[in-house]
């Protein structure tokens, strides 16, 4: 007997969402005939009352497969912490936009059966590895980032300087309300309404994206994805009007006597789409391109 692809599966989703009850029941009731072990994120133990419930580390290290409900910002969140499991993970859209948590909540159960039948196409993800690093050379703080990492100013109406390096090459001081750091999956974000350009997914770039910059010749760089890049912030911008923020969830601290490095991580996200997943479509659907009244 042909053993299942994916045999344990995780389940997860955004916790705030009210709703998620009523897709959570079909869902369990779908799968529990077709797999070994269904594990539900213990946050979510309320609506499935009586299920195996664990925490999202656990899960990660003992399913095949973790299916999270919600919009992109719920799948950025969990895939911080699943990709170091290297475990696939699929995303069911309740939220607005969808370009990472692409599956319609209509088409859930016949979309995971697809996937189950090994009809799918995996898609990498590289994250960026942030780390606040010390005079002394220690780590103060670190971060994971699956859209982008962002220096931005903090209580403050006024510009930030910071002087930037790309691989031990000094680049230039940069006065501007802030810089994003993006991965090709990040572009369809801030980065985007920053003015930066649309990145093919499986492209090994990252983009640098100056917001609102004081010299209009600052523009978008795309570097390589193995470029270290460094940022100190200059005297005249007081720490405490600076904040680096990861996908929009996690915030670190910086002062004159740190650094900023980033980098690409070692892990990456391995989304899984139904097959036939054709990412200009999703651009077209979400973006609205050729869209008529």
């Amino acid at each position: 007997m042909k053993r299942p692809l994916f045999s344990r599966i995780g389940i997860t989703g955004k916790t705030t969402d009210t709703e998620i009850g009523s897709l959570l029941r079909p869902l369990f009731d779908h799968l529990a005939p077709r797999v070994k072990q269904l594990i539900l994120d213990e946050r979510l133990a309320e609506y499935l009352p009586n299920q195996t419930t664990e925490s999202l580390e656990i899960i990660a290290a003992n399913s095949d497969l973790v299916v999270i409900i919600g919009g992109d910002g719920t799948l950025l969140h969990s895939a911080r912490i699943l990709a170091p499991y290297n475990v696939p993970v699929v995303g069911i859209n309740r939220g607005r936009l969808g370009f990472l948590a692409d599956i319609a909540s209509d088409r859930m159960l016949e979309s995971l059966d697809q996937i189950l039948d090994g009809q799918y196409k995996e898609d990498p993800r590289f994250l960026l590895h942030s780390e606040i690093i010390h005079s002394d050379g220690n780590c103060l703080d670190s971060s994971l980032a699956l859209n982008d990492v962002v220096i931005h100013k903090w209580l403050s109406a006024r510009m930030i300087e910071f002087e930037i390096w790309i691989n031990d090459s000094f680049v230039e001081s940069q006065r501007s309300d802030g810089i994003i750091v993006s991965t090709p999956t990040g572009s369809t974000a801030y980065a985007l309404s920053g003015g930066g350009p649309l990145v093919y997914p499986d492209l090994n770039a990252i983009l640098l994206v100056p917001i609102c910059p004081h010299t209009l010749s600052n523009r978008p760089i795309m570097l390589r994805s193995d470029s270290t890049i460094r940022f100190r912030m200059c005297e005249r911008t007081a720490s405490e009007n600076v904040r680096i923020t990861c996908d929009g969830q996690t915030t670190l601290e910086i002062s004159h006597q740190d650094q900023l490095v980033i980098s690409r991580s070692q892990h990456n996200v391995r989304l899984l789409h139904p097959a036939g997943h054709d990412h200009f479509e999703i651009l077209r659907n979400k973006l609205n391109w050729g869209h008529r009244t």
